[in-house]
This record gives C-alpha cells, sequence and structure tokens, in this order.
C-alpha cells in the first residue's frame, strides 16, 4: 500500500495580505473592470483574474485574500497584478509596493 503521504497534491493556495491603507469599494468597483461587488450580500470585492486564474476578495479594510492558485507564486502574481491596476486607476495613495 502507498503512503499517503507521497501522493499529496496541492490543489488550491489560499493567501491573505494587506494594502496599507482603506479601499472604497464601491469606486473600485466601478473602475475596475470585472470586479463583482454586492454589500448587500458580501462585505468584500470579488475580482476574478485570468492571469493567474485566482479569485481575490478585497475589503474595505485593505485586506485581501487570494484563492484558487496551484502555486504560492500565483498568490504573489495575483497581488501585484492588483496593485499595479489600483495604482494604474488612481485608487492608491503613494507608490511603490503596499502590499505586505
Amino acid at each position: 500500500m502507498e503512503d499517503p503521504k507521497d501522493t499529496i497534491t496541492i490543489e488550491n493556495v489560499v493567501a491573505s495580505t494587506a494594502i496599507e491603507q482603506e479601499l472604497d469599494l464601491s469606486r473600485v468597483a466601478m473602475d475596475l473592470e470585472g470586479a463583482d461587488y454586492d454589500p448587500e450580500q458580501f462585505p468584500g470585492l470579488v475580482y476574478r483574474l485570468d492571469e493567474p486564474s485566482v479569485v481575490a476578495l478585497l475589503f474595505g479594510s485593505g485586506k485581501l485574500v487570494i484563492t484558487g492558485g496551484k502555486h504560492p507564486v500565483d498568490a504573489e502574481h495575483a497581488v501585484d497584478t492588483i496593485d499595479s491596476r489600483l495604482e494604474d486607476l488612481g485608487l492608491l495613495d503613494g507608490y511603490g509596493d503596499r502590499a505586505k
């Protein structure tokens, strides 16, 4: 019989981080193409990325939860992508990497 530890596969990586500022999710939802925000149903904004193929949950506090990746690097790329897109839209204060 094969040891179960030898057949472990990663199916879904869940990662969390924070942007060092609060987010106006209503404004983010209007400006960020593909964002889904319905505060009566769920307090976070749902943002699906194609590359990497993950789902990001953004909260008004600046917290982010990234799920659906197959490797930790998928979460890192997603955070970089989100940070860049929010910066390009003028939705973040300051410059440089804010996610920690």
